[in-house]
């Protein structure tokens, strides 16, 4: 194989057109000091702690990444326990006396454990939290948020979002709470300050007091924790919310335009997943969080979804009551609602699944469900009989969507936390830029025009219904192959292939001239130079038997190899 020579393209931009972050990419536009904070933030997000430097005494993981883990900073798959005790008037008592509302599941020592009490007759799980953006989200003016309320329903359209009104650690005011299941913090050290005392059992400057286990019952905290408080300072504190707030909106593509989100919005979706936000223009907001576009799909308000509900009293939040769930990045999330209820499956499945729960007896988004599911396959019903179906599921709803246009929701549903140019399926999730996206790229370039709804609208970054070289361009910013140059000419092979000057009739990346995996140079590809991978098996770079040029002889290359068996192409 001629000219072997790994190249790793890796710029921020193409002709003034930028690829959106990948999710867990800091923000576009950072500072240098400011990028330094979102990394030095990172670690200390991911910092695993000991015993000995505080963690505990009870706790539910053991550092910040475990639970937010997809990616580090977004949702997770961990559940914590809730619980409470309802009086026959539904009052709903969270049991702080005996350690509640939040029972952690984790301790130091088995002598130090927490355990829900008799005393409570409502218990639940909450599944990890999260959406990233959230200095974008934070950036919201209070009284965008307030605009949306209509706590009395007063338009009667049956949707009575109302606020959460919350105060934060870093200052005596009262805030528009935004994050979390029930919209109780409005500010990212408010919540990095509560995460930290009640996920870890890290005491900081605003949390000062550990969690005593189970309260008034055994054991006392001072048998337990033995490290001084608090256990974390400020900058601790300070440089969690640098992460957070600096961290990326998950990307979305297409970034707009697909049938699916007009059908989303036509039956009432977006009544509650309001779609976009433009944060306040405040001069003492960082550049890259003033003034910018937000897409979360939610009004942060807090609304009825009835039996669905969890029952918890969080502040002023009521037990049937959940702020709208923000949707950025929902193509990567498993498992969803907020007890973590439905995972696994097909991404069709859980979001048809989700979507029956907000079918629950009194909840406001009822009506939009219905119409979601209008004439789902009765089969859906059956294979699900833990769902209690909508009133006459499955049977047809005037208005209602059809198979196709449900099917078109969900591929739009699917395009939220897509990163462009990446092709992988969404029951199979790959963020990276590779081979197989770049062939079907090529399949896309140069033709058009192309429909958001279209598989090619995934390579048009600039939305003008062509996959151009404008796009390629971007393409190449943000690939992660290893590419060669196995015609030796100074330019890139899949350069070569998109401008036409190479043909790659057999699709597999390399310009057919090269005669990938003939390694004898006999003009064939066969035994010989199948035995000649073998014999060079292992970490082997700059042999020819290396076709893929990433300095390994590995299984990709025999795959490559085989592919071209036979006679070369000339």
């Amino acid at each position: 194989m001629a000219g072997t020579t790994a190249v790793v393209v890796d710029s921020a931009s193409a002709g003034g057109i930028v690829a959106q972050p990948r999710s867990g990419d800091p923000l576009l536009g950072l500072t240098p000091d400011q990028l330094d904070r979102f990394f030095i933030g990172k670690e200390s997000y991911s910092r695993v702690f000991t015993a000995e430097e505080g963690l505990g005494p009870i706790f539910n993981q053991d550092s910040c990444g475990s639970c937010h883990n997809n990616t580090v900073g977004g949702t997770g798959t961990v559940t914590v326990t809730r619980a409470g005790f309802i009086d026959r008037q539904g009052n709903f008592d969270p049991l702080v006396d005996f350690g509640g509302s939040l029972f952690q599941q984790e301790s130091i020592s088995e002598e130090c454990a927490e355990v829900v009490p008799d005393e409570a007759n409502s218990i639940t799980l909450r599944v990890t939290n999260g959406m990233m953006g959230y200095g974008l989200v934070e950036a919201i003016a209070d009284g965008d948020i307030e605009a949306l309320a209509d706590p009395d329903d007063a338009d009667r359209d049956g949707i009575s979002g109302r606020v959460h009104i919350v105060g934060a650690v870093e200052d005596e005011l009262d805030h528009v709470g935004r994050f979390g299941w029930k919209a109780h913090a409005a500010t990212m050290m408010t919540f990095s300050a509560g995460a930290s005392l009640n996920e870890l059992g890290i005491t900081n400057p605003f949390k000062p007091v550990d969690n005593d286990p189970n309260g008034i019952f055994p054991p006392e905290l001072a048998d337990c924790d033995d490290v001084a408080d608090p256990e974390e300072d400020f900058d601790f504190i300070a440089e969690l919310t640098d992460f957070q707030r600096f961290i990326t909106a998950p990307p979305q593509t297409p970034k707009s335009g697909m049938t699916g989100e007009a059908l989303f919005m036509s039956i009432g979706c977006g009544d509650c997943h309001v779609r976009a936000f433009t944060t306040a223009d405040d001069p003492n907001l960082e550049d890259a969080l003033r003034n910018k576009l937000v897409v979360p799909y939610s009004d942060f308000l807090l609304h009825d979804m009835g039996e669905l509900g969890d029952l918890v009293v969080q502040g002023g939040a009521e037990g049937t009551e959940f702020r709208t769930t923000p949707m950025m990045g929902l193509r990567t999330r498993d498992p969803i609602i907020h007890d973590g209820r439905v995972a696994g499956f097909f991404f069709s499945d859980r979001i048809e699944i989700a979507v029956a729960y907000h079918c629950y007896t009194d909840s406001e988004a009822r009506p939009s469900a219905q119409l979601f599911l209008n004439g789902l396959d009765p089969q859906f019903c059956d294979f699900n009989p833990e769902i209690p179906p909508c009133p006459d599921c499955p049977l047809p709803v005037a208005g209602g969507l059809s198979d196709d246009e449900r099917a078109l929701v969900i591929d739009f549903l699917a395009s939220l936390g897509r990163r462009e140019f990446n092709h992988a399926d969404v029951n199979d999730i790959d963020d990276d830029v590779e081979m197989d996206d770049f062939l079907i790229f090529a399949s896309c370039f140069g033709g058009g025009p192309y429909t958001h709804d279209d598989l090619c609208a995934i390579d048009d970054v600039n939305q003008d219904h062509f996959v151009d070289e404008v796009d390629f361009d971007v393409f190449l910013t943000v690939y992660s192959g290893t590419q060669t140059d196995c015609n030796a000419n100074g330019v890139l092979d899949i350069i070569d292939i998109i401008l036409g000057d190479s043909d790659d009739l057999n699709g597999d990346g390399l310009p057919d001239e090269c005669c990938t995996g003939d390694i004898d140079g006999d003009g064939n590809v066969g035994a010989a130079d199948l035995l000649a991978l073998l014999f060079a098996w292992g970490p082997n770079p700059l042999h020819p038997a290396d076709l893929d040029g990433n300095g390994t002889v590995g299984a990709s290359d025999l795959l490559t190899l085989l592919a071209n068996w036979g006679v070369c192409p000339r």
